[in-house]
C-alpha cells in the first residue's frame, strides 16, 4: 500500500479528524506532541481555527501514519511518524515549510535524540537553535506523592466544584496576567464559553482537574491532569498558583494529588512539558528534550 496525503478538516473543534489524530497519537505512545497536547490545543482559546485545515495527515490503508501540525498557531511545526514510517518526515518537513509557517517565520521542533530527522533537516539547510522544549517525568513507583496543606485549605476537583469562573480566575492570576498590568480577569460570555469547551471536551475526567481552595473560597492553585490508559502515561497541564498564595506548597499539593489520582487509575508515569525547578523539586526528573531548528537565512 502506498502512503496517501490529506489535509485535516477545515472545521475546528471536535470532529472525526480530531478523533482520528488523537487515536494515532495515543497508539504511538510518547512523542514530542502527545495526545494531551492535542486535546488541549483542539479547544483552546488561543487556537487559530482558520489554520487547522493546513495540518497535514499521511495515511496508509486508511490508517494515519504521520502528522505535521502546529500548536495552536502556525510558526513551529511538529512532524510525528508512526514506527517504521520515520522516512516520511522528509516529506512532512517539505510540506510544513510551505504550509505551517507563521507571521514570524518557520521553525521545526526536532527531538534531540532523533538523529535521522536532524540529518534530513540539515540537508535542507536547517541548523539547531538554542530554543527548545523539555519534558520531565514522575515515576509513581519511585517517588512519594505525599503532601501537606496549610490549615484552612482543602483539595477539590471540577467534578465536585464545577466553577468555571474560579478555574479561569486562578489561571489568569497564576500566569501573571495581573502582574503584567493586564488587570483582573473579565469573565465575559465568550470567556465562559471557552472555559466550558475546555472542560467538556471528550476524554476529560473532571476528577483529574484538581484545585486547592483557599479559606475565602477562591481557587488558590490548580493542576490539570490527563490520562489515557492506552497511551500508558499521564500528562500534567496546566499548573498555576495565585501569586497571593505562592510559597505555601499549594502548587506542589495540587500536582501531587493529581499524580496520586492517575496512579489509582493505572498510570505509572506522569509527564510535564517543562524543565522548571518547581517540578524537579517535587520529584520529577529530566526526561526528554527537543530543539527548534531554522534555516540559516530565516529569522
Amino acid at each position: 500500500m502506498s502512503i496517501q496525503f490529506k489535509n485535516y478538516t477545515n472545521e475546528a473543534g471536535i470532529t472525526e479528524d480530531y478523533h482520528r489524530v488523537r487515536s494515532f497519537l495515543v497508539d504511538i505512545g510518547y512523542s514530542d506532541f502527545t495526545y494531551a497536547r492535542w486535546d488541549w490545543m483542539t479547544t483552546h482559546g488561543w487556537l487559530d481555527p482558520s489554520a487547522v485545515g493546513r495540518i497535514g495527515i499521511w495515511e496508509e490503508a486508511g490508517r494515519i501514519v504521520g502528522l505535521a501540525t502546529f500548536d495552536t498557531r502556525p510558526g513551529n511545526a511538529y512532524c510525528i511518524a508512526a514506527p517504521g514510517y520515520e522516512e516520511s518526515k522528509r516529506e512532512m518537513l517539505e510540506y510544513a515549510e510551505e504550509h505551517l509557517a507563521g507571521d514570524e517565520g518557520f521553525r521545526v521542533v526536532i527531538p534531540d535524540t532523533d538523529v535521522r530527522f536532524q540529518d534530513i533537516a540539515a540537508q535542507r539547510g536547517y541548523v539547531a537553535t538554542d530554543c527548545g522544549e523539555n519534558d520531565a517525568i514522575f515515576f509513581l513507583d519511585r517517588t512519594s506523592t505525599e503532601y501537606r496543606l496549610p490549615e484552612g485549605f482543602r483539595i477539590t476537583d471540577m467534578r465536585e466544584t464545577y466553577d468555571l469562573m474560579e478555574y479561569r480566575r486562578v489561571l489568569w492570576k497564576g500566569f501573571n496576567h495581573e502582574l503584567k498590568g493586564e488587570g483582573p480577569l473579565v469573565y465575559s460570555p465568550e470567556e465562559a464559553l471557552s472555559a466550558e469547551k475546555e472542560m467538556r471536551r471528550p476524554h476529560v475526567d473532571l476528577e483529574l482537574k484538581i484545585a486547592v481552595v483557599a479559606p475565602d473560597g477562591h481557587f488558590a492553585s490548580y493542576c490539570g491532569m490527563w490520562y489515557d490508559e492506552k497511551a500508558g502515561f499521564a500528562v500534567i497541564e496546566p499548573v498555576a498558583t495565585d501569586p497571593d498564595y505562592r510559597r505555601m506548597g499549594l502548587g506542589r499539593a495540587a500536582v501531587l494529588e493529581g499524580i496520586r489520582r492517575v496512579g489509582t487509575r493505572g498510570a505509572r508515569i506522569a509527564l510535564v512539558g517543562s524543565s522548571q525547578q518547581f517540578y524537579y523539586s517535587i520529584g520529577l526528573r529530566p526526561f526528554a528534550s527537543a530543539s527548534e531548528w531554522k534555516r540559516e537565512s530565516s529569522k
